[in-house]
C-alpha cells in the first residue's frame, strides 16, 4: 500500500495553540506534528479515526485535545499526577497531554488491542516515557489508582463514572469532554457523583460546541 505523506502543519498548529493561550516549545510542536503523521500513516491500515485528511485531523483531534490543556494545568498546578485517558482510541487526548504536560504520567486505556499497540508505538517513537497504552476493558483493569480520569467521546457520564470509579484516588476528579452541555446525562447521574463545574471550551477552527464536565465522587 502506498502511504501518503503528511503535510507540514506546524504553523497552523502553533497558531491554534497560541489562540488557546498555550506557549508550546519547538520540540512539543515537532512531537505533535510527528504524532499527527503517525495517526495519518497508521490510520490507512488500522482505521484509528474516520477523519482522513491531516488538516481535518489537526483541528478535530489535536487542537480539540489541546483545549483540555489549560483547564487541566489549572487543576494540577504543576504537580506530577497520574492521568487515565479512558476509551482513548488513537490516544486522544492522552498523547497530547503527555507531550504538552510532561510532568503527568498518562495511561491510555482502550478495549481494542490495535489502538493501544499504536499508543505504545507513539510512546516509543516520540520518546515519551510518561505515556503508555493499556489494552483492557476499563472496568476489568487492575492498575494503580489515578488523580484524574478523562474521556473524550467515550460514553455517557453515567457509564463513564460507574466503570472508572474504582480507579480514582481519594480527592480525584473526572473530566469528560463533550459537545454541547449534556443536560440529560448530568440529570441521570446518581447522587454519588457531583458535577461541580461545566466549562465551555472554544476550539480554534472548529465550528461546534464543546464543553468540559468536571465531576467528583460524593463523599
Amino acid at each position: 500500500m502506498l502511504l501518503q505523506r503528511t503535510p507540514d502543519l506546524r504553523e497552523p498548529l502553533a497558531e491554534a495553540a497560541g489562540q488557546l493561550g498555550l506557549a508550546l516549545t519547538e520540540a512539543q510542536i515537532d512531537q505533535l506534528q510527528a504524532y499527527l503523521a503517525l495517526i495519518h500513516k497508521w490510520n490507512q491500515v488500522y482505521n484509528l479515526t474516520a477523519v482522513r485528511q491531516p488538516a481535518a485531523m489537526l483541528t478535530q483531534h489535536l487542537v480539540d485535545s489541546l483545549s483540555l490543556v489549560e483547564p487541566l494545568r489549572r487543576h494540577t498546578q504543576g504537580r506530577a499526577l497520574r492521568v487515565m485517558d479512558v476509551g482513548s482510541g488513537g490516544g486522544l487526548p492522552g498523547v497530547v497531554l503527555a507531550i504538552v504536560i510532561p510532568e503527568l504520567t498518562v495511561v491510555c486505556v482502550d478495549a481494542v488491542a490495535k489502538k493501544t499497540s499504536f499508543i505504545q508505538q507513539v510512546a516509543a517513537e516520540l520518546r515519551l516515557p510518561n505515556l503508555r497504552g493499556e489494552h483492557s476493558r476499563v472496568e476489568q483493569l487492575k492498575i494503580e489508582a489515578f488523580d484524574v480520569i478523562a474521556s473524550r467521546a467515550f460514553a455517557s457520564l453515567v457509564d463513564f463514572t460507574q466503570w472508572t470509579r474504582q480507579h480514582l484516588k481519594p480527592d480525584a476528579i473526572w473530566l469528560a469532554m463533550k459537545g454541547q452541555t449534556p443536560q440529560d446525562e448530568i440529570a441521570a447521574l446518581p447522587a454519588k457523583v457531583t458535577v461541580f463545574h461545566v466549562e465551555q471550551l472554544k476550539v480554534p477552527g472548529l465550528d461546534a460546541q464543546r464543553c468540559l464536565v468536571w465531576m467528583r465522587p460524593t463523599t
